[in-house]
Formats: C-alpha cells, sequence, structure tokens
C-alpha cells in the first residue's frame, strides 16, 4: 500500500543524447502525490525532451525512472496511460481531418464508445469551463481550440500525473483560471501535475514546488510562492530581460488599408467575416484583440493571401488593390506573414532551417529555378545568430527545436527580410521570457525603421506592450481602433463582446456589431481582466 512518504514519480541521472546537443544531462526529480511541480528554463533547456521520456515518447540513454516507488521502463505513451500518465503535448498531436471527439477516443479503450466519448467530452468541458465542440474537424480549429482539445483528452483518462507542456500558451485569461481551478481539484484529490510554462505568473500562483533547468542540467530547486518574478527570470535564463525601448510613434502614410472585408465562412464551423474596415500606417504597430475564434483565423487568411476570395478592392497595399493576389506576389510587394501554427504552416517539420528559408526568402532561388545552396545556409545561420536560436546548425530538421526556439527562427526570418508590411500571430507563443522580449523588442525597431505592423495575439499584456493602436474583432467584425496610450483594460473588454456602438473602424461609419451571448460577454469581459494597470479615460473615436 502506498505511504505518504512514497514519491508519485522519481527520476534518478536520466540523460539524453542527440547527434548535436545533449538535451538533459543526469537530471533528477521528485513529485510527490498531489504536488504541482513547475518545471522552469528557457527555451532549448531540456525540459521537453525530459516531459516526453517520462511520457515514453523518448527513450533515456542512461539513468532510471520510478513511479510509486517501483523502477519502471515507460516505452511507449500506451504503456504511459496504463500507468496513469497523461500529457498534453505543446506541439499538438492531433489528426487535422479527424473530429475532436474522434482524435479523443483514439487515446482511450476502445470499450467505450464514441458517443459514450462525445458525451463525455461535452461533460467535462462545462465541468472546467474549456469549450470544445466535439463534432468539429480539427483543421477548422484554432490554436487555442485545439490546446483546449487537447487538455480534455488528458483529463478524460483520469490520470494519476498530468503532464503539461505549455498549456496556458494560447488560453484566454478566463480559460487560465478555469484550468487553475480545475488542476488545483485535481491536485487534492491525489493527481500529481509536472508544469511547464514561462509565464512566471502562472508558476508562481500554482505550483507548490520548482526544478529549474538550464543547458539540459538542474541548476536549482525552489518554493515559487516564495519567488518573485524577477529571482525566478535569474534562476531561468541568469538575468531579467531587457527593457523594451518605447520611441514615439511616427505613423506615416498608409500601407495597409481593409475596406469593407465581407467573406463567408469556408466550413460550418468557420466565421463569416462582415464589412472588415481599418488601416495601418507605415511606421505604427496596429495590435488585434479578441476571443479565439472570433475571426481571427479567417482574417488573417485573407490578408495572407490563403484565401484570395476577397474583393480585389477590399484590400490595399499602398492604394494598390491586391485581395485577389497570391501570397507569393504579395511578399514580391512588401508584405510578409507569420502565422499562428508553427509546425506545418510556418515551417515543415522534416525539412532544415535552411530548407525552411526558402517558404518566404526566395533570393537565392535564380530565374532557372536552381539553388544557391551555400546562400542558403548562410541567411539561416544569419537569422540563427541575430535570434540567438539554439539549434544545431543550419540543417538542424524544424521539427528537432523547442518550441520557442523555432517561434524565434520563424519571426526572425520574416523580419529579418525588412518587410514594408508584417503581419504576426501571436509572436511570443510557448518562448521564454528573454525571447519574448528579444521578439518584442525586434518588432518595435521594425517599426522604428517604417515597417507597418499588423500584430494578433491572445496576450492583452503584449498588446498594451508594444502597440500605438488597439482594433478588437468579434463574431467576424471590427471595432473602432483606439490609441493604446488611451485605452483601457475595461473598454477593450466591452470591445471583445462586441459592444462598440455604431462606429466603424478607423472613423467610417458602419453597422453596429451583434451583441454575444451572454456567455460570450462573459468570456470576454474576463479575458480583458489582466493584470496591467491600463486605467486612462478613454474617449471613443469619432
Amino acid at each position: 500500500m502506498q505511504t505518504e512518504q512514497t514519491l508519485r514519480l522519481e527520476l534518478k541521472g536520466l540523460s539524453k543524447q542527440y547527434p548535436a546537443v545533449k538535451a538533459n544531462d543526469r537530471v533528477s526529480l521528485r513529485v510527490k502525490p498531489g504536488e504541482i511541480h513547475a518545471v522552469l528554463g528557457e527555451n532549448g533547456a531540456g525540459k521537453s525532451t525530459l516531459m516526453k521520456m517520462i511520457y515514453g515518447a523518448v527513450r533515456p540513454d542512461e539513468g532510471e525512472i520510478r513511479w510509486n516507488g517501483e523502477l519502471v521502463q515507460v516505452a511507449s505513451p500506451a504503456q504511459a496511460r496504463l500507468l496513469g500518465i497523461s500529457m498534453v503535448y505543446q506541439h499538438f498531436s492531433l489528426f487535422d481531418t479527424l473530429t475532436a471527439a474522434e482524435n479523443v477516443w483514439l487515446g482511450l479503450g476502445k470499450e467505450i464508445t464514441l458517443p459514450e466519448v462525445t458525451a463525455r467530452i461535452g461533460k467535462v468541458a462545462a465541468t472546467y469551463g474549456l469549450d470544445v465542440e466535439p463534432l468539429r474537424p480539427v483543421h477548422t480549429l484554432s490554436v487555442g481550440e485545439r490546446q483546449r482539445v487537447e487538455i480534455v483528452r488528458a483529463l478524460l483518462t483520469s490520470p494519476k500525473l498530468l503532464i503539461l507542456d505549455e498549456p496556458t500558451s494560447v488560453l484566454t485569461p478566463q480559460a487560465v483560471e478555469k484550468l487553475f481551478v480545475t488542476l488545483r481539484q485535481l491536485s487534492a484529490d491525489g493527481c500529481s501535475i509536472l508544469y511547464i510554462s514561462h509565464k512566471l505568473d502562472e508558476i508562481r500562483a500554482l505550483c507548490h514546488h520548482c526544478t529549474v533547468l538550464r543547458g539540459g542540467r538542474v541548476t536549482g530547486e525552489v518554493d515559487p510562492t516564495k519567488e518573485s518574478n524577477a529571482s525566478l527570470s535569474r534562476l531561468m535564463i541568469g538575468s531579467e530581460p531587457p527593457e523594451l525601448q518605447h520611441k514615439a510613434a511616427s505613423a506615416g502614410d498608409v500601407v495597409l488599408a481593409v475596406q469593407d472585408l465581407s467573406l463567408p465562412k469556408l466550413d460550418q464551423f468557420g466565421m463569416n467575416l462582415q464589412g472588415i474596415t481599418f488601416n495601418v500606417r507605415a511606421g505604427e504597430i496596429v495590435g488585434v484583440a479578441g476571443v479565439s475564434g472570433n475571426g481571427q483565423q479567417e482574417l488573417m487568411a485573407a490578408l495572407s493571401g490563403e484565401d484570395q476570395r476577397a474583393a480585389p478592392q477590399a484590400i490595399a497595399l499602398f492604394g494598390k488593390a491586391i485581395g485577389a493576389h497570391s501570397p507569393r506576389r504579395r511578399r514580391k510587394e512588401g508584405l510578409h506573414f507569420v502565422p499562428e501554427e508553427r509546425l506545418g504552416r510556418g515551417a515543415v517539420p522534416i525539412l532544415s532551417l535552411a530548407q525552411n528559408t526558402l517558404l518566404t526568402r526566395t533570393a537565392a532561388v535564380n530565374r532557372w529555378g536552381w539553388i544557391g545552396t551555400s546562400s542558403v545556409r548562410l541567411l539561416a545561420a544569419h537569422i540563427i545568430s541575430r535570434f540567438n536560436v539554439k539549434a544545431g546548425g543550419t540543417q538542424a530538421a524544424a521539427k528537432s527545436l523547442s518550441g520557442g526556439n523555432l517561434q524565434k527562427f520563424i519571426v526572425g526570418r520574416e523580419i529579418d527580410a525588412n518587410p514594408k508590411l508584417l503581419i504576426v500571430s501571436q509572436p511570443t507563443w510557448g518562448v521564454d521570457v528573454g525571447a519574448a522580449a528579444l521578439i518584442r523588442g525586434e518588432l518595435l525597431k521594425l517599426r522604428d525603421a517604417g515597417c507597418a505592423l499588423l500584430v494578433v495575439s491572445e496576450e492583452l499584456d503584449e498588446l498594451f506592450e508594444i502597440s500605438d493602436r488597439l482594433i478588437v474583432i468579434a463574431q467576424g467584425r471590427m471595432s473602432p481602433s483606439i490609441a493604446t496610450k488611451d485605452a483601457t483594460i475595461e473598454r477593450i473588454g466591452e470591445w471583445m463582446s462586441g459592444l462598440w456602438g455604431d462606429a466603424c473602424a478607423d472613423g467610417a461609419q458602419g453597422p453596429a456589431a451583434r451583441a454575444l451571448s451572454a456567455n460570450e460577454r462573459a468570456t470576454a469581459s474576463a479575458t480583458a481582466s489582466v493584470p496591467g494597470g491600463h486605467h486612462a479615460d478613454v474617449q471613443s473615436p469619432a
């Protein structure tokens, strides 16, 4: 019988060597029953590899794993689940062509039927405040919605140890708080939790213990409740993140003009875009806020050229209609784009970093189609160096990088192109505090150099930190724009509920946004309830 002193999980001297890097070097870790244990470290510190070894997805080179005091060999995720170990990956492990319910069903015993799984998903989602539509195909889901599916799938296994790798990276603050309630309840019921996050406030609020990794080695163990964000940052990256250098915006001519952009949804689970109108000027950052699933995906597809159904004049670049232009033609005209999903859209997983530069950077390809391989490698090496990407060289496969390092590479690839217009979705998803500061600093430098930037983010704090103006998308409609210095969290929360009256973006007149349901209003209101201190009085724009 398990005693109170028996550890739920104990790692002793776990190591994993890859060809280019030693991901883990004699790592030891102890987790008690019911303990919420944080694993903290900068991008590339070895956190995800360590979790994958516990879950059986990666085989350790040396060391041992003890489960409830007994030595075990976790040979596969299936065996891990039999032991009572469940994991939510940072990079999702979902089949795009299957529904959310079918994806969940795959990880459960076949003694339960698909209709039963569908019903259980609905109950778990409602109980824990995780909005999941079981019958939706995964390919129609946003990143935030996919993350919720992964979390629900893990919870349905009734785990004894739940491993969460950046579970809140694209969740709204309201969803995060509900998830924390769930995790605290699981902890009280005896479930142990290994929690990986770069959000230091979350770790301090939620976790009982914290193990710090740096360069694949354990460098410290602390009680996070007794630490500050600054002290945790120093433990993680050796210093506090640099202060962003803000300069007064000097907006120039209109670079991007979107006028009455209306598009019917491509599938039954999408969102109609209705009368979207706004502009972005040279030398400014316009931030787009909104609850996930309110049309962000559809808007980004229309602006990037992935969706070319828009009327040509609905999207203009430097006054030239581009609504029907392909993504390649838009890039030639100065528009670069960073999608929210890095693996599969921002980068091809099996291709090298050098090869992945060719997705959007084609200067090394001559007019006959020949690729200058040395030029490609030099470009990749430059991006790696400039953005401090930890990788096994230019020939390292994209999938071999940590999520944060791959994000730095993809964002860096587009920033380094010196675009005239940069559209970025979720720029700091899953990156550590130092890397987030680096990316935000580079975006500000690009703005100061005269580039126009449109930034879509689930992080309201991020938008307030770097944006010159804010707009909100709700139910496929766009709010007025407001100067960030005049904005408040409360006003943005109202707008995220669709409540902005009859004024249309950038001062034009247009139809009022449809009011959301009571539940949607609550979500938006809670989403906007984040720390920040933005309390200036707001005047509605004309």
